[in-house]
């Protein structure tokens, strides 16, 4: 009895070192360390270069796009133009409203006490001054107030704005009831590119690509005075190359 008692007594103890030797190894080499509290970094804020460049586009129906879709209106196009290339922007914001005349722009963008300037500012307006048949001297006077009012809010900075000349809707079928459309726009563009150009200040002459839309099907919409998304888009692809060129 004693000497199975011994025995199994000598082998338990065998046992025990056996396990104390293997847990002293594991405790010098491969303890577990205790878990590092995860510290949250801080999500910084967006820049403007992150969320884009400010684009404003100011003017009437061919601004706003009357008749299509928000996508197909020329600023929208452009700036989808330009985002393919690398450049992004917010939203564009849009003072632009069908049938408005220079003193309407004029007293809308005054409406809105705009506080922020934007790195790009287009200008197309003039259209309802001629339909309305308002005299070519007034509306130099306030097409020149509108291009000032456009070089403040791109920030003084005459290298930011952008003037695009009155489509010919003389083209449309709408316009085809007026005599001498085409004679008159083309004497309102004329004010409107010497003031601009005496402001060294780039335009964009789109006319001569609205009279184009005469001779091809789909790019003039229904039986008003306005264009498709299809046209705006042939103005958005020059747009886009001077507005690249200005934001360099």
């Amino acid at each position: 009895m004693n000497h199975r008692f011994n025995l199994y007594f000598t082998f338990l103890i065998g046992i025990l070192s056996v396990l104390g030797a293997g847990c002293s190894k594991s405790s010098s080499s491969g303890a577990i360390s205790p878990v590092e509290p995860v510290v949250p970094v801080p999500v910084p804020q967006a820049s403007a270069d992150t969320l884009g460049k400010t684009y404003l586009a100011l003017g009437d129906s061919y601004t706003i796009g009357e008749g299509v879709t928000e996508r197909e209106r020329y600023p929208a196009q452009t700036v989808a133009i330009l985002s393919a290339q690398g450049i992004k922007f917010s939203p564009v914001k849009y003072i632009a409203q069908t049938g408005w005349t220079t003193g309407n722009l004029a007293a809308a963008i005054a409406s809105q006490n705009l506080t922020t300037s934007f790195d790009i500012v287009t200008l197309m307006i003039g259209v309802n001054d001629q339909y309305q048949k308002n005299d070519t001297t007034g509306y130099r006077e306030s097409f020149t107030g509108l291009l000032e009012t456009s070089v403040r809010l791109a920030g003084s900075r005459r290298s930011r704005v952008i003037v695009l000349s009155i489509p010919d809707y003389g083209v449309t079928i709408f316009g085809a009831g007026w005599p001498n459309v085409g004679i008159q726009i083309d004497a309102f563009n004329a004010i409107n590119r010497s003031v601009t150009e005496s402001y060294k200040i780039a335009y964009l002459d789109i006319t001569g690509i609205s009279r184009k839309a005469a001779n091809v099907l789909g790019l003039i919409l229904g039986g008003g005075p306005h264009f498709t998304g299809t046209e705006y888009g042939l103005w958005a692809s020059p747009l886009a190359d001077l507005m690249a060129k200005a934001l360099k």
